[in-house]
């Protein structure tokens, strides 16, 4: 069974597959036995837990789950850093799902920015959060693109002056960089496509090619780079055509 102090974790019960492991991340041992039993109940295997962000990313490093559900507020290290540190680990591909109890927390911008893939709040259903972890597993985001640029929108920092473009996006062709800047404002890919009479495939093609070239792991990622680059400013919208 699991400890406070980040010990792995045997499955027990539920239908575990082994190709979908997950580690748990709250300082509430009530929390964090919650999720695990919802998570088992559906075949996800937890493989850890932790109580604070070093417990964290100590047991990624050993267990190197598929997702971590991180909350954000603990003692000694916060989910902020604990997940840039997971992140940043070249080693590792997990991703990190930020569990808050506010929506459009400042501190989950934060979070987005040192590279988690989504967030949840804590009231969510048990069906939402096992189709969540099952989404980010997958390689895609959790967040619907319009519900990131309203967090940045919030919360990165308002300026008339534009900040140099980051060298990274002198990687994309000039189509890729117009992809990026409609991304951002909230388009789905079925409304890139309507927008810029390209097939769904092709705008597919383009997506992956723009988060392959910046190194980046899904498209939140990619909207929070383009608002932080000053490819587009808070509030922008598509130009009609």
């Amino acid at each position: 069974m699991s400890t406070q102090d980040g010990g792995e974790l045997s499955a027990v019960g539920g239908r575990a597959d082994a190709a979908l492991r997950a580690v748990i991340v709250d300082d509430q041992a009530l929390v964090r036995t919650g999720f695990r039993m919802l998570l088992m109940a559906d075949g996800i295997e937890v493989v850890g837990e932790a109580s604070t962000g070093g417990e964290a990313v100590a047991v990624v490093r050993r267990t190197r789950p598929n997702v971590v559900l991180m909350d954000i507020r603990m003692p000694e290290m916060d989910g902020i850093e604990a997940t840039r540190r997971i992140v940043a680990d070249a080693a590792c591909d997990t991703r990190v799902i930020i569990l808050t109890t506010y929506d459009l927390d400042e501190y989950v911008y934060a979070a987005l920015s040192a590279g988690a893939s989504g967030f949840l709040l804590k009231d969510v259903t048990p069906e939402h959060l096992t189709a969540a972890v099952r989404l980010v597993q997958a390689s895609d985001a959790l967040l619907a693109p319009n519900i990131t640029r309203r967090l940045i929108e919030r919360f990165a920092p308002r300026t008339s002056v534009r900040v140099a473009v980051h060298r990274d996006l002198s990687e994309l062709t000039p189509r890729e960089l117009e992809v990026l800047r409609l991304l951002a404002t909230g388009l789905s890919n079925t409304e890139l496509a309507n927008h810029l009479t390209l097939s769904h495939a092709t705008v597919k093609t383009h997506v992956a090619r723009i988060l392959s070239k910046l190194g980046l792991r899904d498209r939140v990622q990619a909207v929070v780079l383009a608002y932080e680059t000053g490819l587009i400013s808070p509030g922008e919208q598509p130009e009609p055509r």
